[in-house]
């Protein structure tokens, strides 16, 4: 008998008790979603005569996971504007630069420390280097940041990320899965990827007028379905040329934001956020088996504390560089700490290509840590910044530089 509908029903109530244990509990719902999605997973044991795994309904929540991505990254992008992310072009790029070879960095000697073997090396630098732009999006978002002025910087890094992930992945195959992958594909799949983002943007601006009067819809629900199908359609497209399609979300929302309907949409599509953003990463608790998790403690643990450093030093490089603050620097370190869906995805082209199966325990534990961790330090950004500056005093005393000079006059 098909369960999906019934499976389907309890994954929604489970996460809505999730939502409330974590309101109580005044902590990031993150976590909650994905421990529960853990907890009843295909790979949680059973229980003497209880089963309650999540089976025959696994892939239909995966797939609505994957929606819940393309909400959060388009309902980001309705925030901004492509005007602000055109002006902020190069200190974007300046500080992309910075935080992929800081942390790519940090992942190549940390794997080669560790001892594993060249192309694991490769796979674990991947798995450390990208960011989560679910999660990122979500913790924006429930925190109110998206206003905040580091706010550009880190969703210029989220994209400048995704062009060094359609690069890095066209190298990867060709290495892992015993392919090629030339210098000229490697130039192609970068030039693509960065293409589309600059053609959406800059076509996108151009077509606000042209927008404004298409969307000039009065029934609801028609102008909802425009809005799902521009949507789908980006994305989807995005995807098929090897970028992220939670990237096309972003970039579709850049656009709409320019137009005068921003608020209408902004408006509709919050309940779609906020209920497929949930199953998303209930979904993702559910691709992580905890029984393997135990072999990969001590790598996992490792790798979580190069990539807090990494995201640190590189969040505050970025943030000087663009001339924000040290506290607003540090935010950006802060708040892309965390991993997710892109490290999966790292893990499962190793074991497609027959590498040491502790890669996929070790990304799940990984992400799991990092899913906890970072909405935690994004949330305490404030008290965080205030001990970091106890210890290394990054903002020194104003007052200290003023008194030294009538002590030199005193002393001389």
């Amino acid at each position: 008998m098909d369960h999906t509908v019934f499976q389907l029903g309890l994954a929604v109530t489970l996460i809505a008790l999730a939502g409330l244990l974590s309101s109580k509990l005044r902590f990031s719902v993150i976590p909650f979603y994905i421990l529960i999605g853990m907890a009843v997973g295909p790979h949680a044991p059973v229980v003497g005569l209880f089963d309650f795994r999540f089976i025959e309904s696994a892939s239909l929540i995966e797939f609505l996971g994957r929606l819940g991505v393309l909400f959060l990254l388009f309902y980001l992008g309705l925030e901004f504007s492509v005007g602000r992310l055109i002006k902020s072009g190069k200190s974007i790029a300046v500080g992309g630069t910075i935080y992929i070879v800081i942390n790519f960095t940090l992942g190549l000697l940390f794997a080669w420390i560790v001892g594993l073997p060249f192309k694991e090396i490769l796979v674990v630098a991947g798995i450390t280097t990208i960011s989560s732009s679910a999660i990122v999006a979500k913790v924006l978002i429930d925190l109110k940041r998206t206003a905040n002025p580091e706010t550009e910087m880190i969703l210029g890094i989220i994209m400048f990320e995704d062009v060094f992930l359609a690069v890095y992945i066209s190298i990867l195959s060709g290495l892992v899965l015993s392919g090629s992958s030339s210098f000229v594909d490697v130039l192609i799949s970068a030039g693509v990827a960065l293409g589309f983002m600059l053609i959406v943007l800059i076509v996108g601006r151009k077509c606000a007028p042209l927008l404004n009067r298409l969307l000039n819809i009065r029934s609801n629900e028609v102008f909802l379905l425009f809005i799902f199908g521009f949507l789908f359609l980006i994305a989807g497209f995005s995807e098929t040329i090897h970028v992220a399609e939670a990237i096309g979300a972003l970039l579709f929302g850049l656009v709409l934001a320019e137009t005068e309907h921003m608020k209408r949409i902004e408006h509709m599509i919050l309940p779609f956020r906020d209920f497929f953003g949930a199953l998303f990463f209930f979904s993702f608790g559910l691709t992580i088996d905890p029984l393997s998790l135990g072999d990969a403690v001590w790598l996992s643990l490792g790798a979580v504390v190069i990539t807090l450093i990494g995201n640190f030093v590189a969040g505050m490089l970025a943030g000087r560089m663009a001339g924000l603050s040290n506290k607003s620097s540090a935010n950006i370190g802060l708040t892309i700490v965390s991993r997710g869906e892109f490290s999966i995805i790292m893990a499962n082209l190793g074991k497609a290509g027959g590498l040491l199966a502790i890669l996929q325990p070790f990304a799940a534990l990984y992400v799991l840590i990092l899913a906890i961790l970072g909405p935690l330090l994004t949330k305490e950004s404030k008290t965080v910044y205030k001990i970091i500056n106890k210890i290394f005093r990054l903002d020194k005393p104003k007052a200290a530089a003023v008194s030294s000079v009538p002590d030199r006059d005193r002393e001389g």
